[in-house]
Formats: C-alpha cells, structure tokens, sequence
C-alpha cells in the first residue's frame, strides 16, 4: 500500500466524509433486518463485548472482519441479521462501584454508551434497533426463567461440593476458568473450599455434545474442535468395586485399563474427598487430618505435577483386588482429585509412572504385569505403558491384544458382580454460583419446612436490591447474603419465614443465549419469539477469539440443545460456522501497560480515519494471524483509499452507461476481480481479496491515464466494481465514491456486480515448462490447445532446447494448458 500515485491528487478530507455519511446511514437505517423478508436469510453474529471501557483494537480488527462477511452477504442480495448488544454483568463494573463507591450500573450503562458511539462511528453494519444488555431486568427476567425450566428438567440441582475459591475476587470459580492453578480474570492461586453451590447437569449432554463435533468439523477451526473433545474427554473402561474390610460399603473406581487389575497392589483416595474421611481408621484420623491442612495449601496444578515429591498418609484400612483376592492397603494423597472420577484409584505402579513414586516412597509392592520388553519397572522404578504380552495375570497370562484383555476382564466383573464397563466423561456439571452481586439473582427460596422453592414466573424478574460503595465488599459471602431486607422473604408455599438465595449466576449463563434474544429482542411472552429463533437460527457465522473455545462454545452449545428438546429451537447447534480472529499485538507482544506498548484506537482512527484503520487490519494477513501493530503502515492504506477515491471523480460517463463497448482488457480485469472476490470473501482469504481490488484500482488507473480514458463505459464498470468492493472494508470512502459516480445512497445495498461469463474465458494462459522438475520456460498459449500441440511447443522453445543440451528425453508429462515437465 505504500507505491506512489503519480497522478494529480484531489482533495480527500476523512474526517469531513465521515461526518457526512454517518447521519445518512443513522437516517436510512440500511441494516435493518425485516424478519418478514422473502429474500433468504442470513445470520451474522459477532461475539458481543463486555463494557469495561471504551473500544480497543481488538474490538477494531474482530469487528472489521465480522464485517466483511455480513456487507457481502447483503451484496449478494441476502436478507441479513447483525445484532450487538452488551455482556454487561460481571466482576470489573462491581470492583469499580467499590473502588468509586457507586453502584456498578453507573460504570456499566456509561461505558456502553461510549462503546455504542464508537461502533456508529466505526462503521460497522450492525442493525441497533436488536440492541441488549444481560444486566437488564428485562433481558435477565429470561435468564431466571431458563434457569427455572432447567431446574424442572433435573437439568440446574444443588449439592455440597468441594469447589474453586479465588481469595482475591471472593468467588468460586467453574474448573474451566482455573488456568494452570490461577483465577483467569485476577491471576490469584486458587484454593478450594467445602461449600453448596448450584450446578447446571451439562453431563447429560457430554455425549452428544461430543458427537456432534463430527458435524462441525468442516466449518469450525480445527483447534476449537479438538480442544472442545480434549475437554469432554470421553473414554472407555470400567467401574470395579473394591470391598472394604470392615466396611459394608465397597470403594468404586474407574479405569481405562481394567486388563492391569491383577498389577494393582494398593489403592489412593484423594485426601480432600469425603470417602477418605468415611475411610480412615480412628487410629489414623488425626494423621488424616494433619496432612488434610497441608493439601489445602496447594492448588490443583501443583497437585497433578509428575515431578511433584509423593506425600500421603495411610488410612488403616486395606481393600480387596477383585480379581485375585488380595488384601490391599487403601492410602490418601494429594496426586488423586476429588472431583475427578470416584475420588478414587487402583494403583499400578509397574504401569502408572505417579504410582510408582509413591509406590516407592512408601516401600509399597510392584508387580508387572504387562511384559512390553523393556527393563521391568520392579527393578528400574521407571513404569512401562506400552503394549505386550501379559504376566503374572492369570488367565490372561500370554495374551498380546490389549483389547481381548480388556474385554475379559470386565466379563469376569460384570459375572462376578464387581464391576461393569462404561463410559466416562472428564467434563464436570457446571458450576455456576457466584458469590458477588452483579449477576443474575438465582431464583429459589430456601424454607425450612418446603426446602428449595422456586421463585414464581409471575414474579419474575427477581430484581437486584439497590446497593453500592462498600456493601459490595467481598466478604466471603455474597454481598446479596447481607441484604437483610431483599435476601428475607415469605415462602411463596408455606408463608413462613424463609430466605433467598444470595448467589448469582456466573456471567456465562447470559451469554450462553443472549444470540437467540437477538431474535425477537423486546418479545415479552418467553425469553424469544420461537417461530422467528426458528426462521434465523443457526447463525451462519460466528466471528470471535478463540480463547473462548471451550467456556462460552460449549455452554451455548448446552443450551441450544436443551432449549431443542423444550420444543422451542429447531436446531441443536448455535452456529453453523465459526471464525476465529488473532490478536493485535505490537512490537512482538501482548499490548499492555506495564510494557508501555499499548496503542490506543481511537488515536489511530483520529490520525487516520475509520477505513484507514479497517483496511489495515483486514489486509494484514489471513483472520486467524496475529497482528503487530508496529510493522502495519495505516498511512499506506490511506494512501491508497486515496487513490481508490480519485478514479471515483476521473470518471467522465454518466451514470447509467452501458458497459458493453467498453475496453475489453479492462472489463476483463474487471470481471475477473469480482468473480475473485467473491470466492475469496467465501473463504475467509480478505487479505487476498485487497489485493485484487488494488491491482483493479491500478489497471482503471493506468486505462484512463494512458489507455482507453475517462469517458470508456470500461472505465465507469471498474470504477463502480472498485466501490461495492470496498464497501465491505472501507465503507466511507466506497459511499463517497459511490455518490461521485452518480448514486444515491447506500452502496452498501448496491448489489454485487454482474459478471459476463465471456469476460472470464481466458484469451492465453501461461504454460509453463519444467526439466527435472526446475522451470526452464513460460510459454503464452491458448487455453483449449492440445497435449499435443503444447508438447511440440515446449520441445521447440530455444530455452527448453538449451538446458537439455542434447540429453535423450526419457519421457514428457504434459498437463494441457498449463504444464510440461519433461525428464532427460
């Protein structure tokens, strides 16, 4: 973007056309999405943004491509729906209405605002008249009322759990934003804590949550499928019952390797889990308890460690081995979770390398039982996993196929009444209370005589009480919980005193069906319109990081498909499509004030304007690649906008001329582009798509400068192609281009230009002509010649007669019209 224009520039002031156009579009409202339309229907939605101050550039680049695809498509003559609206609960507006001490709507709804001026001004095609925010009571009346409907389906329950505790944010965290042991939003370490807590049962989706990945696979990335399978995690084994000495009750495990039972010579339970504590020996409790204190102090990424030094305390207590009847010692330690599977595991230590440390801190046995040919693990303490033949495993002993020895093992459980195989999922129900107030309120009653009672529908919404400053401190407990006069309520079912939940609901709950509200957004019989969610769903697109690859996807995946088997969605996928941005870094990193490396957007969008910014963001590589900031040249692409603009006012035919008569090289090149373009805008190749509209901008100006002028109908039909095609990128300077050429108003609703088939055959094409696989020539040729014909040509180019130097040619592979390679 950076090449001169030699030609005499005209005046091109960004900021006087981007306060003309503005008003226009705010009056024409061209984006508007009419639900009734014949025209087919697209969906185009982008993640919407959480309001924590004004829009950074990476607000800029998701929504500039977002864009993109959502103009094409209303080029391309689709009726087409592109909402935003506002993730306006969480934790920043609460800190900052503590720190201000105000209450936390008042930075919220401020920064929406300034959020909403900074979209209108940036051009993008989103239809504001389906604006919402979660942090509404009308918006989060529906949100209550979801959760209600999931809890009648057994689908929301409570239960006492050990759980996720940010010291810092005062909050319990779901397992997902735990990143390797810290709270994902403050960075804190996370500790764990014994409390009640409410739980979505998204287990009982884990399977066809699973299955239907295989649909997405073609038009999801592929990092986004694989972690969401690696974080289901579904795996086959078996469930083996261990009798307990003196224990009516036997421990359950799970394993994926029932065929190494006869291997196993101890059991671990996790120290933290509530069966060590129904375990251990009066004998061993208060050692039990001591080394308790301890695991606490560490997180679960420490816990799970391979080099971590082994700890654990025996519980005085020995299981039975199912398969040969032996007494096994049953001990507690921190490498065993307790939400993880039973809490519990068979160790095999000659196969499990964490097994085998503990196995030798604690001088506990070691038996192979999987011969893989390697050094044996008794001898060495290095633990095999491989596959081989099977030792000291009765009757399996000589087998070599893992799975015939899986298979019969756990027919001897099932005939034995010890076991039985299964299937097993790593995903855990969903976690989400939330001991803060800026949420959603859940809404139950908690009365003593009729226990959980859910608030009415007719009273929905369950507003939040009126609080501020320092009553949102985090005081181990919600701040809802201090409320005296909100949180103590009559039971709607005995009258009797009772109180309210004072939790609220994690922030991924609203945002995990805030794109079918889009749908019929001020509907006020059910949380959306069914028949018009039914008309737009899925979304075609959905354009955001992938840092969100397993949380919000899979959440919104959940309740699309609970929401399905209601009745009320046709579908069992949110989004058919899914694009993922990279990031805008500067310099080689993440922007960020402690490195001094920040760039603020709206100091670029006033140096360089509005579409300087977009074309540079979108022309900077594939979505997916990062972005430095520092090696990008907006004033480049302002240049050549520039450029692009001029032609707009060369143009010398009036408007409405016929193209045909016009220069045909020209009108070829023209045609070309489009049809390009398209593909490429299909494709999600922007970059690639610029780069062809430049090259057209370059050919239209090299025609009217030097060729066939201003006043060829060519000239007009590639001037007005340049200015539909940059109104997916570029959206002032197209519109000014577009009322230069003699329109009116909006080009965005232009249409995409008609291409002539006949412009798209090809005159010549250049073949190209390799010797041992090097090119040695490049031959212009017909596009329908002959094998034989361009065989003969190759062999009489001098240059190809030159590097064969008199060699025989053992053979000629001839690709007709566009490759010879021939082999000497």
């Amino acid at each position: 973007m950076s090449e001169q224009d030699t030609h005499e520039p005209a005046a091109y002031d960004v900021a006087a056309v981007q306060d003309k156009w503005l008003p226009v579009w705010d009056e024409l409202q061209p984006f508007r999405a009419d639900d009734d339309s014949p025209r087919e229907k697209k969906y185009a939605l982008t993640m919407f943004p959480y309001p924590s101050g004004d829009l950074h550039m990476g607000h800029a680049e998701v929504t500039a491509l977002h864009d993109v695809i959502a103009r094409y498509w209303w080029q391309r003559g689709f009726e087409v729906m592109n909402p935003m609206g506002w993730d306006s609960f969480g934790l920043p507006a609460e800190n900052a209405a503590i720190r201000n001490n105000e209450h936390p709507a008042t930075y919220t709804y401020a920064n929406i605002e300034t959020q909403y001026e900074s979209f209108k001004r940036y051009g993008i095609s989103f239809d504001w008249s389906r604006r919402l925010h979660t942090s509404d009571p009308e918006y989060y009346r529906w949100t209550q009322w979801l959760f209600l409907k999931f809890r009648e389906r057994g689908l929301a329950y409570r239960k006492n759990s050990p759980v996720n505790w940010c010291p810092n944010d005062q909050t319990v965290l779901a397992n997902e934003q735990v990143v390797d042991g810290k709270c994902e939003r403050c960075g804190a370490e996370v500790t764990k804590r014994e409390l009640t807590q409410w739980y979505f049962k998204i287990t009982e989706y884990a399977q066809e949550l699973l299955d239907c990945l295989d649909d997405l696979e073609a038009t999801w990335p592929a990092r986004v499928v694989t972690a969401q399978r690696n974080w289901i995690g579904r795996s086959e084994g078996a469930h083996v019952s261990f009798a307990v000495e003196g224990r009516d009750e036997p421990i359950t495990v799970y394993t994926t390797r029932p065929d190494t039972l006869y291997g196993a010579t101890f059991m671990v339970v996790a120290a933290d889990a509530k069966l060590a504590a129904d375990l251990v020996s009066d004998e061993q409790r208060a050692a039990l308890d001591e080394y308790l204190t301890e695991v606490r102090k560490s997180t679960e990424v420490d816990r799970l460690s391979t080099d971590r030094p082994k700890t654990g305390v025996f519980l005085g207590v020995h299981a039975v081995n199912p398969v040969n009847g032996e007494r096994i010692p049953v001990w507690a330690a921190d490498y065993v979770l307790a939400d993880y599977g039973t809490g519990a595991i068979m160790a095999v230590p000659a196969h499990d390398q964490r097994d085998l440390d503990f196995a030798k801190k604690f001088d506990l046995p070691v038996r192979r039982v999987v011969d893989t040919g390697e050094p044996n693990p008794e001898e060495t303490y290095e633990a095999t996993t491989g596959n081989g033949v099977y030792v000291n495993s009765g009757s399996l002993d000589g087998l070599t196929d893992k799975a015939a020895g899986i298979h019969a093992i756990i027919e001897r459980l099932q005939a034995d009444g010890a076991g039985e195989g299964t299937v097993n999922f790593r995903l855990r129900d969903w976690l989400l209370s939330r001991q803060r107030y800026w949420g959603v309120p859940i809404p139950v009653i908690h009365c003593e005589k009729d226990g959980e009672v859910p608030v009415p529908y007719d009273q929905l919404p369950l507003e939040l009480p009126e609080l501020r400053g320092a009553d949102l401190k985090p005081k181990g407990v919600s701040p809802l919980a201090a409320a005296e006069d909100w949180v103590n309520v009559e039971c709607p079912t005995c009258g009797g005193p009772a109180k309210r939940d004072s939790d609220t609901m994690d922030t991924f709950v609203d945002s995990s069906w805030y794109f079918l509200r889009y749908c019929s957004p001020g509907y006020t019989e059910g949380p959306f319109d069914v028949e018009k969610a039914k008309t737009w769903m899925s979304a075609d697109i959905y354009v955001g990081g992938v840092e969100h690859a397993v949380l919000h996807l899979l959440y919104a995946r959940f309740f699309t498909k609970v929401l399905r088997d209601m009745g009320m969605l046709g579908v069992g996928e949110p989004f058919a499509a899914q694009l993922n941005q990279g990031f805008v870094i500067n310099r080689g990193k993440k922007m960020s004030k402690s490195l001094g490396n920040g760039v603020n957007l709206g100091d670029q969008l006033a140096e360089f304007g509005v579409d300087a910014i977009r074309l540079t963001l979108v022309f900077a590589g594939p979505p997916e690649d990062d972005i430095d900031w520092a090696e990008m040249s907006p004033a480049g692409s302002l240049r050549f906008l520039q450029r692009a603009w001029r032609l707009s006012g060369d143009v010398s035919s009036p408007a409405g001329t016929p193209a045909e008569g016009g220069d045909v090289a020209l009108r070829r090149v023209t045609a070309r582009t489009v049809h390009d373009a398209a593909e490429l805008v299909e494709g999600y190749r922007f970059n690639v798509m610029i780069a062809r509209v430049m090259e057209l901008v370059n050919a239209t100006r090299k025609a009217i400068d030097s060729g066939c002028g201003p006043e060829d109908p060519a000239v007009r039909e590639a001037a007005e192609a340049v200015a539909i095609l940059l109104s997916l990128v570029a959206p002032y300077t197209a519109e000014e281009m577009w009322e230069r050429l003699g329109h009116e108003p909006t080009v965005a609703r232009a249409g995409w230009p008609a291409v002539d088939p006949a412009l798209l055959v090809e005159e010549s094409v250049t073949a190209v002509v390799q010797i041992q696989g090097k090119v040695k020539a490049r031959l212009e040729v017909a596009p329908d010649i002959s094998e034989a014909d361009l065989e003969q040509l190759a062999l009489a180019d001098e240059g190809v007669i030159r590097a064969i130097d008199g060699r025989p040619v053992r053979k000629v592979i001839v690709r007709a019209p566009k490759l010879v390679n021939v082999v000497v």
